[in-house]
This record gives structure tokens, C-alpha cells and sequence, in this order.
């Protein structure tokens, strides 16, 4: 058992470990009965630009933890369990061959490393590059260089998550959370991720859990084959029983897909093979820069720059009246950069990333629409696929057919006009960028309801609508465009063995999340087959 204790505040200038003086008094008990004080999370109370606070919610060890329940009525002061992990009853089925992993982003990884943990050797199939491979290739690519369709921003180990911010929040409430965040610290990242609000790891962190993760997994008796491309699933009378793999044909009862959100040509062969999907809603835009010291100081007022506060966020929603359909930021990149992201030639896609240190000149994010299957035209599962290559495509003609991004000052996308001169920010995206009128990139009623927008989140973070902001397009990778269906028990509904999980099955929406849904596939796969292989 363990004392929790909620809603204990810091001023900004107090230091972290004035908090078991706080514990002590709030338990009313000299502080040397304290044995340990544990942060369980911190968050930022910047809604008194005058009085910024820091809010934490700590666990307390004592050798009196009952006795002081027992005195202290305060609803803030909870006696809990120690959060354990699930235990699982192994299933006795038998397998002839080890389960196979497809994709190393984090549902995948954390699939793959939840059956290794376990004994069941799995083996880990990634199209891409390993994470230091796939860094080079990037990089050369944002150079100026070719674009590798198989390993890319969006393709290679890690997914498309580690050239990001490498956000660590979510909205579900999953004590699978706890053991993802566990892992990834004993793999590299800042313990701090374990208790912050808002906690993320930067791209040049997150290459280097990725790396020790997938060496535990093989120190564990997994394999993992980087460049090896899922091309085909055999089944007979509904039943998995062979993929197809750079055209070797793997022995497979159990496949977990985890391919992401943009594998466009996997989904492809799933739905010729008979496999059912279905469209799913998400939302494109634009990715847009202000500069950081403006965000920060709209956000933290006269504290802007202090050195507990690190590069200030937002979050920004709308609805459009006039267009019926929500905007809102996504994947806000504190002292960023926007970055490459196409995955199929002759197209342009924009992301964001951060470093760690957050310590960029800018601030960026996607602002985006949403959008579903009213507008995508024909009536194949995979239109929305087809809405974004179409939007993406017009991206790299309006860019100079060079993978240059278009960009345009947002006073003048404002007043739907074409400028030719930076005002307040440099754009960040490489290999470079070209002047255009991305009125002419999306969809009017895309455009309209962005402008909308705009204008309501200058009113709610002064500077917003900033005339020099800049504006680059095209954000089309919000989420996947189709569903792979299953069924309760995580499988397929036209395939028995295969176990669609994560973002690129349309289960998730970010790092956690997707890893959360892996850990849920590996399970039910735990619960019904025995880690005892008979062909092995």
C-alpha cells in the first residue's frame, strides 16, 4: 500500500524538493516518517499569467501509512495499491511456428516486445531501415537528395513517430500507459517522462530507445529483419497459414500488422487478398510557424523564458459555423522544425519535429480540417487513400516538382493572394520552399473553414494571426485513412490469425495509444496460445 496525495502545489520558484516538506505537513507527520516521495505526475498552472503554479500528484511510502489515513480527512490523501502489472493464464494452444510482427513503429515494437518478454521469440519483419540506416537516408533526402519509398519519415524503425516531437500524452486512461512510459525510460529517456503532464522525448532521444528496445527484444529470442517488405498473405478456408515476405514465403498462423498510417500499397494488397475495410474520417491542412518567443510569452506572460518553463504549447479547436466541420492544431512542435514526409514519389507531405531541448527558433503545427467520406469521391474503402495522394500530388506541383513544400504568409492566404517575401519567420522546411497561393492547394470549403479559424485563435492567443506567419503545405498524415475491421477478440473479421493493431489499423492516435493497442493484441494472443511452438 502507499499514501496518494493529489493537487500539492510549487510556486515557480520553489524547488521540487520542498515537496516532502509539503507531503509532511499536509499528512501532518514529522517529515523523517516520510521513506520516500514518488511523482506520480507534474503539470503547469499557467492560467494566472501573474502567478504560474506547478500542480503534482505524489505517492508517499511510510511505515505508518494506515495509522495516517486514519487521522487525515482529506479528500486529496488517498490509501492506493501499488499499481501492478496484469498477470495473463497463458493459453494452451499450440502453435507450429512463432507469432510475426509486421512494422516497428510503437504498436509493433511494444507487441513484439510484451511476446518476447514472455517467451514467445517473435519474429519482427520492418520494410524500412534500422533507426540508425534510416537517420542517413532522411537526412539525405532533406538534403536535396532521392526519396527512399521503403524508408522514409514514414517507413523504417521506430515509425513515423520518431521524426516527430516524440509526444508522450494521451487521452485514454490505461494502466498500460505506466508500463509503455516504464520501458521507454529504462531504455534511454528522462525519468521525467514517467510523471510529467506533458511529457515527450524529442526525435534524438526516441532513435535511441527505439534501438535498445529492439536489442532487448532480440536479447530476448526475437529476430528482427529490417528491408523486408510484407508483399502477401496466404489463408485457406478463412485460416492465416503463409506471408510473403521479399518474395520468401514465411510459415505464419498469428500476424500482427502494425504498418502504420501510410502504407498505402499494404493496404492495397489486404483488400485484393479479401480483407475487410472500411473508410475512416481524418482531417488535412496546413502546417503553420510563428515564432517561439511569441508563443511563449502569449502562454506564460512576464514568465516567459523562465528556466523551470521550457518552449510553451497550445492546443486550438473550432467549429465552423459556416462549413459544419471542426479545426483544431494537431501535433504542435514546441521550438520545431517541419519536415519532409512524403513516402511515394512525386508527392509532398509536411510534418513536424522537435529535438529534446525544444530550442528551435520556431513553433510550429498542423492546423487542419476534417474531412470524411461525403467528400471523397467513388466508393472503394480505400477513396480517402486516393483524396490524399490526389492533395498531396498537387503539394509537389505547386512546390516546383523539386520536393520543395509550397508556403505562403498567412495574411496573404488571408486575403487569397500570392506573395514572394518573408515577413517574421524563416520557414524551416527542407530542402526548400516555394512561394504559391495554397488557396489553390485544398478544398474551398478546407480553406474556409481554416480561415475561420484563424481568426478566433488570434483571439485566443494574441499574435496568432500574426500576418508574417507562414504557412506550408501539405498535411495530409493526421491519421489512417481506413479501418482494418475485427472482432472482439482483436482478430480480423475476414482472416482468422491476422491481429490489425495500432494507428495504421485506425485503433489509435499517437505514440501511446498505438503501443497501448499493441500491448492489447500481444495479449490476446498470450491468453490463447501456449509459447511452446511445435515446429520449433
Amino acid at each position: 500500500m502507499t499514501i496518494r496525495i493529489n493537487n500539492l502545489i510549487l510556486d515557480i520558484n520553489e524547488p521540487v524538493e520542498e515537496l516532502k516538506n509539503k507531503a509532511a505537513k499536509k499528512l501532518r507527520i514529522p517529515i523523517e516518517d516520510i521513506k520516500e516521495v514518488r511523482i506520480i505526475k507534474e503539470s503547469i498552472d499557467a492560467r494566472k499569467k501573474a502567478s504560474i503554479k506547478f500542480n503534482y500528484c505524489i505517492e508517499v511510502d511510510s511505515d505508518k501509512e494506515e495509522a495516517i489515513i486514519r487521522k487525515v480527512k482529506d479528500r486529496d490523501v488517498v490509501l492506493e495499491d501499488r499499481l501492478e502489472e496484469s498477470s495473463y493464464v497463458m493459453g494452451e494452444e499450440r502453435l507450429h511456428k512463432r507469432p510475426v510482427v509486421v512494422g516497428t513503429g510503437p504498436a509493433g515494437l511494444f507487441a513484439a516486445l510484451k511476446l518476447a518478454r514472455e517467451g514467445y521469440s517473435p519474429l519482427v519483419v520492418e520494410r524500412g531501415e534500422n533507426v540508425d540506416d534510416r537517420s542517413k537516408t532522411v537526412e539525405r533526402f532533406w538534403g536535396g537528395g532521392e526519396l527512399n519509398p521503403e524508408s522514409n519519415v514514414q517507413f523504417g524503425e521506430g515509425g513515423a513517430g520518431t521524426f516527430s516531437d516524440g509526444k508522450l500524452t494521451t487521452r485514454i486512461k490505461d494502466k498500460r500507459c505506466s508500463y509503455i512510459l516504464r520501458a521507454m525510460a529504462d531504455a534511454g529517456a528522462p525519468e521525467e517522462i514517467t510523471y510529467m503532464g506533458k511529457p515527450h522525448v524529442g526525435t534524438d532521444i526516441l532513435k535511441k530507445v527505439v534501438a535498445s528496445l529492439r536489442n532487448e527484444i532480440i536479447a530476448l529470442g526475437g529476430e528482427v529483419r529490417f528491408n523486408s517488405k510484407l508483399e502477401k498473405i496466404n489463408k485457406k478456408d478463412g485460416k492465416l497459414y503463409s506471408i510473403i515476405v521479399n518474395g520468401e514465403e514465411i510459415p505464419c498462423e498469428v500476424l500482427i500488422l502494425a504498418i502504420g498510417h501510410s502504407s498505402r500499397d499494404t493496404y492495397e494488397m489486404l483488400y485484393k487478398e479479401g480483407v475487410f475495410l472500411e473508410e475512416k474520417a481524418f482531417a488535412i491542412g496546413l502546417r503553420v510557424e510563428h515564432p517561439q518567443e511569441l508563443i511563449d510569452k502569449a502562454q506564460y506572460g512576464s514568465f516567459a523564458g523562465h528556466p523551470r518553463l521550457k518552449a510553451a504549447d497550445y492546443r486550438l479547436t473550432y467549429t465552423s459555423p459556416t462549413f459544419n466541420r471542426g479545426v483544431y492544431s494537431f501535433c504542435m512542435c514546441p521550438g520545431g522544425v517541419v519536415v519532409a514526409a512524403a513516402s511515394e514519389k512525386n508527392t509532398v507531405v509536411s510534418n513536424g519535429m522537435s529535438y529534446h531541448a525544444r530550442e528551435e527558433e520556431n513553433a510550429n503545427s498542423a492546423i487542419v480540417v476534417t474531412v470524411s467520406s461525403e467528400d471523397f469521391p467513388g466508393n472503394s474503402p480505400l477513396r480517402g487513400m486516393e483524396f490524399q495522394r490526389h492533395y498531396e500530388a498537387l503539394a509537389y506541383k505547386l512546390g516546383g516538382e523539386d520536393y520543395s513544400a509550397p508556403v505562403q504568409l498567412l495574411g496573404d492566404f488571408l486575403e487569397d493572394k500570392t506573395g514572394s517575401k518573408l515577413l517574421t519567420v524563416k520557414p524551416s522546411y527542407k530542402p526548400g520552399y516555394r512561394f504559391t497561393n495554397l488557396n489553390n492547394l485544398l478544398p474551398s470549403y478546407v480553406t474556409g473553414a481554416m480561415k475561420e479559424a484563424f481568426k478566433d485563435f488570434d483571439r485566443k492567443i494574441k499574435g496568432f494571426g500574426d500576418y508574417g506567419a507562414v504557412l506550408t503545405g501539405i498535411e495530409t498524415r493526421t491519421s489512417a485513412p481506413v479501418r482494418i475491421t475485427r472482432n472482439e477478440a482483436l482478430e480480423s473479421i475476414s482472416i482468422s490469425g491476422l491481429f490489425p493493431c495500432g494507428e495504421g489499423a485506425g485503433y489509435a492516435g499517437g505514440i501511446i495509444s498505438a503501443a497501448v493497442d499493441g500491448l492489447k493484441v500481444a495479449e490476446r494472443i498470450i491468453e490463447k496460445y501456449s509459447n511452446k511452438f511445435i515446429g520449433l
